[in-house]
């Protein structure tokens, strides 16, 4: 596996580049072709807290987690973990995907911050793919988001997928 680490106000030192490699390579039995796989890793610093993000594109699917703390090692165990259970409790269901699909799905994190005078903080463009619902749903839950947007692959237009408060799902299209 390729392991690219950045540091946003952080130099990363030997030390933590060799933790954060030594835990990734745990994935690595997951993961078929694991020499082709990518991981990005970002650390940041917010106040006195770490914050770990790791993302893993795959051919079907993007992995990501993002853990704060404020010890760094603990921030990367807890973020590695994270990952292993969302690999392990959709297995199934990202060997059967990932066997039907080749495409590539690309996905930046749409993060806000809460503000007062709720203006917009952040502003990010996601390029959208072409899926059904349930493929729009696992890679939903996979990212832990509350929300997904993606192209329907029947209607080839936009749509956004949403967990609900009763833990069902619910679907916005577009006209």
């Amino acid at each position: 596996m390729e392991i690219i680490i950045h540091g946003d106000k952080l130099k990363i030192t030997d030390a933590m580049k060799s933790y954060i490699e030594e835990k990734l390579e745990k994935l690595e039995k997951y993961l078929e072709n694991s020499e082709r796989v990518r991981a990005n890793v970002m650390v940041k610093v917010k106040n006195h807290e770490q914050r770990v993000e790791i993302t893993i594109p795959l051919k079907a699917f993007i992995l990501r987690s993002e853990e704060s703390k404020e010890d760094f090692y603990a921030a990367v165990d807890k973020a590695v973990d994270k990952l292993e259970r969302q690999i392990r409790k959709n297995k199934t269901k990202l060997m059967s995907k990932q066997s039907k699909t080749n495409q590539d799905f690309n996905f930046t994190s749409f993060e806000e911050e809460p503000g007062e005078d709720r203006k917009i903080l952040k502003r990010k463009t996601v390029e959208v793919k072409p899926m059904n619902e349930e493929e729009a749903i696992l890679q939903m839950e996979l990212l832990g988001h509350q929300f997904y947007m993606y192209k329907d692959s029947d209607t080839n237009k936009p749509a956004v997928v949403y967990k609900r408060n009763d833990g069902n799902y619910g679907i916005i299209e577009s006209e």
